[in-house]
Formats: C-alpha cells, sequence, structure tokens
C-alpha cells in the first residue's frame, strides 16, 4: 500500500448555496435574480444551506419582512437545515442563510419563501344611500360585494343562477374592483333592479390550482323582501344595578332578510362566567361590580351594514374613603392656623360616580351651612365628585372632630365614611430615616425590609419608589403605598440594589408638599468569575499562568481563593484587595498536567474557574471540500480518497512529529493503522494523504491524532462515503443535465463579476432579450433545465462570470470533458473552459475557447486533458460588446479516457503544469507545459 503527502496552504472562505427539500409548490427564478419559494399554507418548509470552506463554516438563519409578531424574526436558527412545521402566511418573507468562518467576508444567500392560500369568501349586499323610504329594494341600485384572503390575488367569477355574468353584459349588469382594495373585493353592481333579477347568485374564487388550493365560492338568494337586521333593547343604554341582583337583557330582532344571527359580546374582556346567552336574552346571576362594561348585541345577516346596540351596564360600588386637609393656599400656608382658611375635602371612588351624596358632621352633628361653613358638592379643584368643607377664619370653636359620610341613597351600598380631627396638635407631616437603616445590606435571597419614620398628625401613608432605575417595583407597579412606612421585600436579587425613596401621599393627610427621604438597599451576591472553563495549552517545559477573574459580586472583593490541581489542594497566598487569583505553573509536562479548579470567595459565596492544562496537541481540522471520491478502477471496484486537513493551532504545543491514521470499514471492526510523518507544520498548512484501495461502494470512518514529543493528541473523526464525481438521478449516466438546484456540486465563483444563472422555459424572464440565449435545453422540452450568462444590464463588455465545479481525484491518466454549448446573438463575447490543478498553489489553464455568434443551435464539443493532480474545470463566460450575447451550457460529461479523436484546427494545443506531456510543434504553441486538446465540434 503506499501513500503520498503533500502540503500547501490553504483556507477557504465560505460559500453557500440554499436548496430546498420540502413541500414546495415550484421554486422559480423571479426577474432573473430573485428566488421564490412558494408553498401552500400548511405545509412544511424545509431550506437546506449547502456550505464549502474551511476551516468548517458556521451557518445561522435568520429572517426580515412577515409579521412582526413572528418569532423567528426575533431569533435565528443554528443548524444547515432550517425546518417550519405547517407554515402559516405570517412567516412568508426573506430567509438568510449566513454562513461564517473567520475567513474572509461571510457568505450570505437569501431566498423568499411565498406562503399561498385562499380562505373562504365573504359575500355582502348594499343598497345606495337615497331619501326612498319603506322596503329594501325599493332603491334602484343594488351592489353584492364579494371579498376574499388569498395568495396569490384571486379571480372573481360572478354567476347568476348557473349563468356566468360579464362586465357591461347588459344594461343592468356591471362589475368593478373598488379602489384600494388590492385585488381582494370584486362588486356587482345590479342597476334600475328588474324582476329577473331576484336571483340566486354565486361568487366563486380562484387562485388557478396554484399549489393544488381548490376553488372555493359562496351563494346568495336576492329576493323582494331582502332586509337589512334591525333590533330593538328591553332595557335602557345605560343601566345601573345593584351587587348580587339577576338581571336580564332582551334583544329582539325587528327586520331582517335572510334571518339576522344574533351575537352577545363583552367589552372589555369575555362574556362574565355567570352569564347565559339563549337566543337575544342575555341573563347575569348574582352580578359582581367585575361584571360591568359594555354589552353588544349584534345582528348580522350580510345585507346592509350590521345592526347592533349597546348597553353600558354599571354595578354600584363604593370603596377608598380618603380625606386631605388643605392649610390656606392664598397665605401660601403648610399648617393650621387660626385666623387662616382651612379647607377640609372628602373623595370615595364610586360607580356611578356622580350618585354619591356626601354628608358633614361635627362632633357627630350635621355640619351647618353658614357664612363661615361653606361646603361644596364638586370641589373643581380636586378630582370629580370631591366634596369639600371650607372654614372661612378658622376659630378656637371650630377645633374639633369633622366626619365625612359617603351614601347611595335608595341603594343597599354600605355608607362610607373618614374622619377628620382639627385641633392645636393637627401638624403636618415630617418624615426621616431611622438611625443606622440609611443603607440596608442584605444577601441575595433573603428578606429585607425599609423603613421610613413619619411624624405628624394625622400620618399620611408613605409612597415608595426607585430612584436610580426607571424599573417597576417589585409588585410590577412604579410606586408601592405603606402605611407604617415599611417597604418589606422578599426573596431579593441583585437587580433590587439601589436607593429607594419615600415620600408622605397628599391624601389621608395634608395637601402640601410631600415630604421626601432615601434609603439604600445593597444586595449581597456571590462572584461572577471568567473563565468557567479553559483549555490551556503549552509546549513540554514553558511555563503557563492560570488566572481566575473576579468579574461582578458583592462585595467586589476576593475574600480567599482556594487552587486545586487534580482535586489536591494547593498552598497559594493571595494579596488582599485584588479581584483575580492567579496560579503560576513553571513548567508544563505530564506531571503538571491536569485539572486545576480554582475557587474564589466574597464570604458572600463561591464561584470556581476550571482550567485543563495539557502539552497535547489539538485537533486536525479535516477539509470537507474534498469532493466525493471517484472510481479507480471499474474492473477492480476500488477507489481512491483525497484526504486532506489543516492542524489547528499547531504553535500552542511542541511541533507535531507525525500522524496516526486509523482507518475502518464502517461494516467491519478490522482497524487498519498508519503513521504519517510531519516535515513541516504551519498554521493554515493544508495536508494531503491519499487513501487508496477503498472498495466500493463501502464507507469508511477515519480517525486522524497528532503526535508531538508528549504524545498523542485530540482526535479527529469522519466518515468517507463513496459516490461518482457527479451525483446523478440515473447510476448509468454520467452526464450533468443541472435539472437539481445542487447543479452537480458546481458552485459560483466569488472573485468573477456575476453569476451563471440556471433557468428552463418555464422559468425564463417573459421580458428576457429576443434574438439570443437558447428557447430550451438540448433535450427540447420546457421543464429542462441549462445554465446560461445574461448579458443584458447592469453587465458590461468583459465582465466574466465563473462556474467552477468539485474538486475530482486523480484515478485515471486522461479524462474528456465533453459539453453542448448555445451561443447565439450578435453581440457574443466568449465561452473559456479552464482546468484548475491542485497542487503547492492552484493553476488555472485555458484548455479550450469560442468566440462570437454560431447560430440558433445547441452543439457539442469534446475537450480531452490529463491533470497531473487533483483538479477543477471551470466555464467562464464572458460578455460581449452589447446585450444580446447570451451563452448557455448544458449535458456536461466527465469520462476516463479520450475523446473521440477528430481533430479540428486551428485548436490550439496546452498542457496543464506539472503534466509531463512534452510540447507539440507547433507555430500556435509556446512552452513545454503543454498537452494534447482535440476539440470535436457537431
Amino acid at each position: 500500500v503506499s501513500f503520498f503527502t503533500s502540503f500547501f496552504l490553504s483556507t477557504a472562505p465560505a460559500q453557500a448555496q440554499i436548496i430546498h427539500a420540502g413541500q414546495a409548490c415550484v421554486v422559480k427564478e423571479d426577474n432573473i435574480s430573485e428566488r421564490v419559494y412558494t408553498i401552500r399554507e400548511g405545509d412544511t418548509l424545509v431550506l437546506q444551506c449547502l456550505i464549502t470552506g474551511h476551516p468548517r463554516p458556521q451557518v445561522r438563519w435568520t429572517k426580515t419582512a412577515g409579521s412582526a409578531s413572528d418569532k423567528f424574526q426575533e431569533t435565528s436558527v443554528l443548524n444547515e437545515t432550517l425546518r417550519i412545521e405547517k407554515i402559516q402566511r405570517l412567516q412568508g418573507g426573506r430567509y438568510y442563510c449566513k454562513a461564517e468562518n473567520g475567513v474572509g467576508v461571510p457568505a450570505i444567500k437569501s431566498i423568499r419563501v411565498d406562503v399561498q392560500y385562499l380562505d373562504e369568501p365573504v359575500l355582502t349586499v348594499h343598497q345606495t344611500i337615497s331619501d326612498v323610504r319603506g322596503s329594501f329594494y325599493q332603491e334602484k341600485t343594488v351592489f353584492l360585494r364579494c371579498t376574499v384572503n388569498s395568495n396569490p390575488p384571486a379571480r372573481f367569477i360572478w354567476k347568476r343562477g348557473a349563468e356566468t355574468l360579464s362586465h357591461s353584459q347588459d344594461n343592468g349588469v356591471d362589475i368593478y374592483e373598488p379602489l384600494y382594495t388590492q385585488g381582494e373585493t370584486k362588486v356587482l353592481k345590479l342597476k334600475n333592479l328588474r324582476p329577473q333579477d331576484y336571483a340566486s347568485y354565486t361568487c366563486q374564487v380562484s387562485v388557478r390550482n396554484v399549489c393544488s388550493i381548490p376553488d372555493k365560492s359562496i351563494t346568495f338568494q336576492l329576493t323582494n323582501t331582502t332586509a337589512p337586521p334591525a333590533l330593538k333593547l328591553s332595557v335602557n343604554e345605560t343601566l345601573v344595578v345593584n351587587p348580587g341582583d339577576n338581571i336580564t337583557m332582551q334583544c329582539s330582532l325587528m327586520g331582517g332578510d335572510p334571518l339576522p344571527e344574533l351575537v352577545w359580546s363583552h367589552s372589555p374582556g369575555p362574556m362574565p362566567p355567570n352569564s347565559l346567552v339563549q337566543g337575544g336574552n342575555l341573563t347575569i346571576w348574582r352580578i359582581r361590580v367585575e361584571d360591568s362594561g359594555y354589552y353588544n348585541c349584534t345582528a348580522i345577516n350580510n345585507v346592509g351594514n350590521p345592526a347592533k346596540k349597546t348597553v353600558n351596564l354599571l354595578v354600584r360600588s363604593m370603596k377608598n374613603a380618603t380625606f386631605q386637609i388643605t392649610p390656606d393656599v392664598i397665605k401660601e400656608s403648610e399648617t393650621i392656623q387660626l385666623g387662616q382658611d382651612l379647607k377640609l375635602s372628602c373623595h370615595v371612588d364610586a360607580v356611578p360616580q356622580e350618585k354619591v351624596v356626601y354628608s358633614w358632621y361635627k362632633n357627630g352633628k350635621p355640619a351647618r351651612f353658614s357664612d363661615r361653613l361653606l361646603i361644596t358638592r364638586n370641589d373643581p379643584e380636586f378630582p370629580p365628585v370631591t366634596c369639600s368643607l371650607e372654614i372661612i377664619d378658622l376659630r378656637f370653636s371650630d377645633y374639633g372632630t369633622y366626619l365625612c359620610v359617603a351614601t347611595f341613597q335608595g341603594a343597599p351600598i354600605p355608607d362610607l365614611s373618614v374622619e377628620v380631627n382639627i385641633s392645636s396638635e393637627t401638624v403636618p407631616p415630617t418624615i426621616s430615616v431611622p438611625k443606622g437603616q440609611s443603607t440596608i445590606t442584605v444577601r441575595e435571597g433573603s428578606r429585607a425590609e425599609l423603613q421610613c419614620e413619619v411624624r405628624g398628625k394625622p400620618k399620611p401613608p408613605i409612597i415608595w419608589s426607585r430612584v436610580d432605575k426607571e424599573t417597576p417595583m417589585p409588585s410590577g407597579t412604579m410606586t408601592m403605598e405603606t402605611y407604617d412606612g415599611k417597604l418589606r421585600l422578599e426573596s431579593v436579587s441583585r437587580e433590587m440594589s439601589g436607593t429607594y425613596k419615600c415620600q408622605t401621599a397628599r391624601y389621608n393627610g395634608f395637601n402640601i408638599r410631600p415630604r421626601e427621604a432615601l434609603v439604600q438597599l445593597n444586595v449581597q451576591f456571590p462572584p461572577v468569575v471568567e473563565p468557567s472553563f479553559q483549555d490551556v495549552r503549552q509546549g513540554v517545559g514553558r511555563g503557563v499562568a492560570l488566572r481566575c477573574n473576579m468579574l461582578k459580586g458583592s462585595p467586589m472583593k476576593v475574600a480567599t481563593s482556594v487552587w486545586r490541581f487534580n482535586g489536591t489542594l494547593l498552598a497559594q497566598p493571595l494579596a488582599e484587595q485584588q479581584d483575580y487569583s492567579e496560579l503560576k505553573v513553571d513548567s508544563v509536562s505530564r506531571e503538571t498536567s491536569g485539572s486545576y479548579e480554582c475557587s474564589i470567595s466574597n464570604d458572600v459565596g463561591v464561584s470556581t474557574c476550571l482550567f485543563q492544562v495539557s502539552a497535547k496537541a489539538y485537533s486536525p481540522e479535516f477539509y470537507y471540500d474534498t469532493p466525493n471520491p471517484t472510481l479507480s478502477q471499474r474492473q477492480s471496484k476500488n477507489y481512491s480518497y483525497v484526504l486532506q486537513w489543516t492542524q489547528k493551532e499547531p504553535d500552542a504545543v511542541d511541533p507535531i512529529l507525525k500522524y496516526r491514521l486509523e482507518v475502518r470499514q464502517l461494516t467491519q471492526r478490522n482497524i487498519i493503522q498508519t503513521f504519517i510523518p510531519v516535515q513541516k507544520m504551519e498554521k493554515g498548512l493544508l495536508l494531503e494523504h491519499i487513501l487508496p484501495n477503498l472498495k466500493v461502494p463501502q464507507s469508511y470512518e477515519v480517525r486522524l491524532t497528532p503526535i508531538t514529543s508528549f504524545g498523542a493528541g485530540d482526535m479527529a473523526a469522519r466518515i468517507i462515503r463513496y459516490m461518482e464525481p457527479i451525483s446523478y438521478p440515473n447510476p448509468t449516466d454520467n452526464t450533468c443535465r443541472f435539472e437539481d438546484e445542487k447543479i452537480c456540486g458546481f458552485v459560483q465563483d466569488k472573485m468573477d463579476n456575476f453569476d451563471w444563472t440556471r433557468q428552463n422555459a418555464l422559468t425564463q424572464n417573459p421580458k428576457r432579450t429576443v434574438n439570443t440565449g437558447p428557447p430550451t435545453d438540448i433535450s427540447g422540452t420546457p421543464e429542462g433545465y441549462y445554465m446560461f450568462i445574461e448579458a443584458s444590464r447592469p453587465r458590461v463588455t468583459g465582465d466574466k462570470a465563473r462556474l467552477i465545479s468539485p474538486l475530482y481525484n486523480i484515478t485515471a491518466k486522461y479524462y474528456c470533458v465533453s459539453f453542448y454549448y448555445h451561443m447565439y446573438g450578435k453581440h457574443i463575447g466568449s465561452l473559456n473552459l479552464l482546468v484548475r490543478v491542485r497542487n503547492k498553489r492552484a493553476i488555472d489553464t485555458q484548455v479550450w475557447s469560442l468566440s462570437g455568434n454560431r447560430g440558433n443551435m445547441w452543439q457539442q464539443a469534446h475537450v480531452p486533458i490529463n491533470p497531473p493532480g487533483p483538479f477543477q474545470i471551470i466555464f467562464e463566460g464572458v460578455r460581449g460588446t452589447s446585450y444580446e450575447g447570451d451563452i448557455a451550457i448544458d449535458d456536461v460529461t466527465l469520462k476516463k479516457g479520450d475523446c473521440p479523436r477528430k481533430p479540428i484546427g486551428p485548436n490550439k494545443a496546452v498542457a496543464l503544469p506539472g503534466s509531463g506531456v512534452p510540447a507539440l510543434h507547433s507555430p500556435c504553441l509556446s512552452g513545454p507545459l503543454t498537452f494534447f486538446l482535440y476539440v470535436l465540434l457537431r
């Protein structure tokens, strides 16, 4: 068994191509450049991103357009295959595949997903507006409006009975599309209504069976009794009830043909659970305050506009009785003083608010109105329906206890009252933080209590809020109210650290400027460290420093740090006030290689950094763009494979001496082991090793392990599967007809000016340039695909498009490249065939070229080549002087052996570098590196 190893520098930027594997209706080119994937709503979308590049690119799918509420738009999928089950219309839009591997710019490909659907149509009937009174169809004109949601836009067909109606069929029929309806509405207008117009009308909608979506229809019977719905309610539009009552609201139909459908609804929110709808009657038992709201009775029969009646249901309630003490506003006083004015205000939250009646009492007796005692039933300086008692020129005799009572007269709702004491001891509040309580420090997850002390009479509630953050309180609201001045926080988190403000409320106390104080909350939490894990590689005998950094924590200080090696405690001095801990390994060896663990504490908790120290080499990185292997000898059923790889971070450890190669046939357990010596190693250096005598069609597992003076490094494994150089539907047919989106492994060159396009007669741009390009592929069928270059704008003279084949391994001495070309048009440029040989570096050699108009026909070329190493073939199309210059190719074949020997002059004979073929003695040739080129045109 012989092996061959070669070395050359190689990194490859990412390239990507999107193919589909789901339930697509069609994938087509829209206006040449835009790929559109059409799928039926509810089917499964499957998109696959085929990638090349080294190191192996990472793939990310993202989406734009479509609905903003589509969750996929807010995230991304890290996978080469994107799958969406039961796709919905809002998930249509443009999907992007982004492949990147850190080499060059990322590759980004996109495809537009068009979701097709057809909803049930809706038919409504309308009349012209006039002063005519009476039955509905005494009007002269009737409009039948058919609306449907669909993609693509639906086609409408109107029928009267079995007769299909057309626009302006007679003077009484008109069919049109209203403005601004974007194709989803068609109106049938019946002018000067006649007896024969009373009939059955059908609106049929169709999307022309796209994605096998069937047509849908709706029928309406138009008669001389057809009328819109009319309603009558048994209750007033505003209904006030007491809690606990049972109520029934009756909604009666007063007209409508066809018979309208009655529907009750509630806003805000759904219908209450203690309600029942029977026909037009809505009954609510033991009604509650939360059952208040608007109840809507709607009648629909698709004639005219729906009839709607609304009841505003109010359930009587009273809550939250509050008072305010307002000192003399004119004198800008904040205290109660004799000789100044004083206002006492009272308010309750009630439904209905305007029905509340307030009564004032002083020392248990009704307060009497006088020139010094004024009562305002609805004080405009306060929230609506606030009652105020104003004392003019306060005297000692005015001191006492004032009581405000709120009542719903004639309703079984309990009264609410609030008491206010006015005396020389009634003073405005002050607020302060108890000594030692201005800063509260607690541990994360525990309970915290923030306190502010309020003095004064009466003591108002305390309002708490955040100062340094625009975030809500733990209750979810921006403020929290407490009556004892204490804010209690359960299970505090680090995000709750910060400054809190306590301030006096302006109700249930003095209506003056609030008093404020601040409390600082510090939440202690364990340290957050990095790295959580780090793989440290270093050469034998060289030192390494391991550092565990404290990123966050409270307190932000390393109290203690403990280092362990393979579980054994190490002695490590720690300097104070550090935010990290460091351990130095003086010399990496077998004895010092292993797991190092650093545990950092800040006296609140412990976090750990883990380091794996070793002199082992990193794993190799396989070059996955190596093509599938080709047959070596058909008779022996053997094949060979060029295994290619680079070494990850070779300079991190000691030089790699060799690789251990293990090969196992998947169906067997036997492993063939060999060693591959290494003479030179650099980062990015591509290594090649030929695996010979592999059995067709067996697959093999390959394991590759780098070995240094330290020993074996990390192993990499991959599976090699046998396939022909180009994948074809028929194993007996080795011709690439470009019928599959994978285009037989060909890729677009990223260094050219534009791309080749895959199309057939069905996907051609209807606005394409005439007098150039083929009407069909070589088969003559409209379904057959071919590759072509579009010479229209924005292309300019000399622009090049290059299509590159997969890399083929050498399994024979001679090959023949056969293909059909179509070069028709007065501005045809050139079609070139090049061979790229992979050796120390990639070398491109032109082996065939043809220029100018060759007629509106497909013609065949045979090009013999004998490359000395792994190779690729490149089709290069060059744009001519103007737009009538489209060039196409089809049915590309790569066969081992010679081409049909029929030399055609004056074609040149050119040799590929390193082929060893002697130069031909011809005045058309130059240089010693040539090979025979025969071209057969037919």
